[in-house]
């Protein structure tokens, strides 16, 4: 086993030497925001769709689109508005009056990724045409079914669901995405060197860093990293802990309508891993799980009444799991 470790240790070395060069060059842009970068990359490595929440101004669209700026790949934004239609998200099929027949017009989602900007800003219909995309790598238009393209990213930005305009994204949905992040503001001396970078009102030019290939192939050198049997039984009381929380002793059942779905334990697992592989280890350990664990449960627990009442929030049901549950 140690050796087996050994060569992991030696595959992940070789295939992440480009992270940092990744992580530096987005940084010339971005003033701090370092959790929002690292998860990035680690959707990135994890090939996971991540939902990112935060007020306006706080470089959300910015980062993703400088992140694909330092990838040679194809990008595409798509601004989601209440007047959206399916048809300008996937695609239609045009009628030529000449040829007597219809032909498909491709939409913005052929790509590799995508940002779409203020995704609870449009209806729900718009919404739910993510789901086949974002679920099957695939899009139907018409009578005919398209592979997207590999690799496929969905980045998507939303404002909080407080703000004028907005719309709660279908739980269906959101279960796709990933990672949910949430943005907070920068701190007063980031808030300087932001005034210091960019009141010029420059442009910064970001190099091409990495390739399609080399993430698919760090993707597949990630997924090596070795995980223990104990570390995966306790992703799977962490998530059952949040459907039946009074069997570990935690007090939390009247706060917990629903709790998180099979797909976050394989999320955990996955995303784990890729914490690791960012971190340049070939295991992963129990606190890994607990680092990227909010990210990847947020969004799955639907709270009842009375913790929306007592204002809990999701973090703080999530917080209590991971003070519930043995370590091992």
């Amino acid at each position: 086993m140690e050796q087996q470790i050994a060569d992991i240790q030696e595959l992940i070395k070789q295939k992440s030497s480009f992270i940092d060069r990744l992580s530096a060059e987005i940084s010339r842009v971005i003033v701090g925001q370092k959790y929002l970068i690292e998860r990035l990359l680690i959707g990135l490595l994890a090939d996971g769709h991540i939902l990112i929440e935060g007020v306006p101004g706080l470089a959300k669209t910015l980062s993703v689109r400088t992140l694909s700026d330092a990838i040679q790949t194809g990008f595409k934004r798509i601004q989601f508005t209440p007047d959206l239609l399916p048809g300008d998200l996937i695609g239609t099929q045009i009628y030529s009056a000449k040829d007597s027949r219809f032909t498909v017009r491709k939409g913005p989602i052929f790509s590799n990724l995508i940002l779409a900007d203020e995704i609870n800003r449009a209806p729900a219909k718009v919404q739910s045409a993510l789901l086949e995309a974002m679920q099957e790598r695939q899009v139907t238009i018409g009578d005919e079914t398209f592979k997207l393209p590999e690799p496929f990213l969905v980045l998507a930005t939303q404002n909080p669901i407080e703000q004028e305009g907005t719309y709660p994204l279908p739980e269906a949905q959101v279960d796709r995405f990933m990672l949910k992040l949430k943005v907070t503001y920068p701190s007063p001396e980031e808030e300087l060197e932001i005034q210091e970078r960019m009141a010029p009102q420059r442009n910064i030019d970001v190099s091409k860093i990495t390739s399609p290939d080399e993430i698919i192939d760090a993707r597949k050198a990630m997924h090596q990293i070795y995980i223990d049997e104990k570390v995966k039984k306790y992703i799977v009381d962490i998530v059952c802990a949040t459907r039946e929380p009074q069997k570990y002793g935690i007090e939390l059942e009247d706060l917990i309508d629903y709790g998180a779905s099979p797909r976050a334990s394989i999320y955990l697992n996955i995303v784990s891993r890729a914490y690791a592989f960012l971190k340049g280890r070939a295991y992963v350990t129990p606190d890994d799980v607990k680092i990227i664990g909010p990210d990847v449960l947020r969004h799955r627990i639907i709270l009842s009444y009375e913790a929306e009442a007592e204002e809990m929030t999701s973090d703080d049901i999530i917080r209590k799991v991971f003070n519930g549950v043995e370590v091992p």
